[in-house]
């Protein structure tokens, strides 16, 4: 596992804290600043907390997420939707910088396409280079069973090289859209962020490099970063 960064905090300080540590890197950054989003609770209640950074620069900001669900965007199973609730509907940020994941009116593995060349066409490149990363910052969650992203355990998904977005079909009741490893791991910064003391365990393989687990095999070109709250992150 590469080099980490933890940070453990309360329940209720944990979402403003990575609130403030994004926003120290964006106003830090010259030029276009890069977020991939995740889906999920401790994700959402960062979002609500990122937008009441008034001094965020969102005018230079793209906002990209690391998977979806296959449901149109106005579904209650919707990262997007949830998104849009927490934050795209509080910023100023222009609309041609939101780039969500499309999910209706093709098939996953058509949606899939699409996205991977949406995210060529922004890079500049159909190759990614390490020295170049996609993302400035990539958050990600880490599920029970190790997945990140939907990068669940013994899918096919895992092993995938060449394509940078894929449709994952069977490993839960509704389709994915994700992100694979190389797309993920193109970024300055990749951030954990896991809250409850049912993540305990999981978090604990995760620190210790259980290559089982999806999230565990992740390798950002730049720093990985752990944020978790006292109860999943206690020894």
């Amino acid at each position: 596992m590469p080099s980490t960064k933890q940070t453990i905090t309360t329940p209720d300080a944990l979402p403003g804290q990575v609130a403030d540590w994004l926003l120290a890197l964006a106003t830090a950054s010259t030029g276009t600043f890069t977020i991939c989003l995740s889906g999920g609770t401790t994700p959402r209640r960062l979002y609500e907390q990122l937008a009441t950074r008034n001094n965020f620069p969102w005018q230079r900001t793209h906002l990209f997420w690391g998977d979806e669900r296959f449901v149109p965007h106005d579904d209650a199973l919707s990262n997007y939707r949830m998104v849009n609730e927490a934050l795209l509907a509080k910023i100023p940020i222009p609309a041609l910088n939101i780039h969500p994941i499309p999910t209706t009116g093709l098939s996953p593995d058509a949606a899939a396409s699409a996205y991977e060349r949406a995210l060529k066409s922004f890079y500049g490149s159909n190759q990614l280079d390490p020295a170049r990363p996609l993302f400035d910052v990539t958050f990600l969650g880490l599920g029970e069973d190790g997945h990140t992203a939907s990068l669940f355990p013994q899918t096919a998904v895992l092993a995938e090289r060449n394509l940078w977005a894929a449709a994952v079909i069977g490993a839960k009741a509704e389709p994915r859209i994700t992100l694979t490893y190389p797309t993920l791991e193109s970024s300055r910064h990749a951030a954990f962020l896991v809250q409850g003391q049912d993540k305990r365990g999981i978090l604990q393989r995760l620190r210790a490099g259980d290559q089982s687990l999806p999230a565990a095999r992740l390798k950002p070109a730049g720093q990985l970063h752990i944020f978790a709250d006292d109860a999943a992150g206690a020894e």
